[in-house]
């Protein structure tokens, strides 16, 4: 099992089942809420997803709808204010931040998303794919559906 906790420990999850490759998004709002060039992710199906201890100190911040749903929306715990993940019940997947994982996710960086809007002073020179926005759920989906016909295993 995959597990993540917040900085401070008090929250804690695991994932037994599939992840995707991990995307490394650029948007305005992922560079703010991580203080970083960008935000690197990688999804799970929700199914697969357990909380282990804390699930009562996760909050949830949310900013409103930008051009097109969903608006922007990150959990955290009320303890440390270290992310851990937002868990939609009408979501059939869920991202992670890799950077609270506890251990290796068996997979590596994939692609770079919005990068139309990446921090001018981080150079996006690492030879992976680059979408001006994001590649689709339909694509998280995929990967997901791939690693389950491979034994859960990627190879993204």
């Amino acid at each position: 099992m995959l597990e993540g906790s917040c900085l401070c420990g008090a929250v804690r999850w695991g994932v037994d089942g599939p992840v995707t490759g991990i995307e490394c998004c650029h948007c305005s709002r992922c560079r703010k809420a991580t203080g970083s060039a960008f935000a690197p992710a990688l999804a799970a199906r929700r199914r697969d997803f357990r909380w282990l201890a804390g699930e009562d100190r996760v909050r949830v911040f949310a900013l409103p709808l930008r051009e097109r749903p969903p608006p922007y929306r990150r959990a955290f715990c009320d303890r440390c204010g270290g992310p851990v993940p937002l868990v939609d019940p009408d979501e059939p997947t869920l991202e992670l931040l890799a950077g609270a994982l506890d251990g290796d996710p068996g997979t590596r960086l994939i692609q770079h998303i919005y990068t139309a809007a990446a921090a001018p002073w981080w150079a996006l020179d690492d030879g992976l794919p680059h979408h001006a926005e994001h590649a689709g759920a339909a694509r998280i989906r995929a990967q997901l559906d791939t690693a389950d016909q491979d034994g859960g295993h990627s190879s993204w």
